[in-house]
Formats: C-alpha cells, sequence, structure tokens
C-alpha cells in the first residue's frame, strides 16, 4: 500500500507543473508504483485471486492512460514510457 509520503513524491517526480496532482503521467506512475506493489504480493500468496483482478484492472487502466497519452503527444509518451521502465 502506498503511503503518504510515497504518494506526494511521486507526484512531485512526474507532475508538469506546480499545481498538478492529476495529469496522465502522475496517473501513470501512481498506478505503476501499486502494480509493483501487489506483483510482489502476489509472488508471496499466489491464490489471492481478488487481488489478481484488482492488478489486471490496473493495468487495463495503466495501459488505457499510456494510449490517451501516446495519440495526444508521442513525446510525452516516450518519456513517461524510459522514466517508468516500461516496454523494454
Amino acid at each position: 500500500m502506498l503511503t503518504k509520503e510515497k504518494k506526494e513524491k511521486i507526484i512531485g517526480d512526474y507532475r508538469t507543473s506546480d499545481a498538478d496532482t492529476g495529469s496522465p503521467e502522475v496517473q501513470i506512475a501512481l498506478l505503476t508504483s501499486r502494480i509493483n506493489e501487489l506483483t510482489e504480493h502476489l509472488k508471496t500468496h499466489p491464490k489471492d485471486h481478488a487481488s489478481r483482478r484488482g492488478l489486471l484492472k490496473m493495468v487495463g487502466t495503466r495501459s488505457s492512460l499510456l494510449k490517451y497519452v501516446g495519440d495526444k503527444d508521442i513525446g510525452r509518451y516516450r518519456k513517461i514510457i524510459s522514466r517508468l521502465g516500461l516496454r523494454k
């Protein structure tokens, strides 16, 4: 689970302006962090199907946000992909 401090740090790292808390970049970064934590959880609890379903929903949401950013501005898309280490 994301702590308040960790969430604020992610928002600070990925925001596009000082007042930005909900841009696609921030949302993608937060989802990626949650996905990574849940993936680790599922490695130790392989029968936790409810959490697996939540993970799949988060992956789908992140995919939709990445598609949106890619359609709007390919430069922003490439930047967020490289910063998060997605799609090697």
